[in-house]
């Protein structure tokens, strides 16, 4: 699965991924815990960005891996994006039950590069 999907930053500091067919609260679509300052550095530190995003390597993809499946707890995983732009990153984030939905699985990694739109 490869797609781009939309992220934005409301006004009071919250990250949320668009999710226009999404059914339940919205709540459930906020990044936190280490995606939401994730997405202000690939962001260029504005109020959205677009990232084109997919559970198989491509060419100009960082790497997202996961570390800790938590699928029978919290619900989503932890997971460490490595580098940004082929630099050393390092950067830990818990992504939620909401991958799930959007990858159909939760990805062992999950592979993303910026989109400039």
């Amino acid at each position: 699965m490869k797609d781009t999907f939309r992220f934005y930053k409301t006004a009071d500091g919250k990250w949320f991924i668009d999710l226009p067919e999404w059914g339940g609260s919205i709540d459930d679509l906020q990044m936190v815990d280490g995606a939401d300052t994730m997405l202000d550095k690939v962001s260029g530190y504005s109020n959205e960005c677009y990232l084109e995003m997919s559970d198989e390597q491509f060419e100009g993809a960082d790497r997202i891996k996961l570390v800790q499946d938590l699928t029978n707890t919290i619900g989503g995983g932890n997971y460490i994006m490595e580098t940004y732009r082929g630099e050393l990153y390092n950067h830990e984030m818990w992504l939620c039950q909401v991958t799930v939905d959007v990858f159909y699985k939760l990805p062992k990694a999950i592979f993303i590069a910026p989109v400039n739109l």
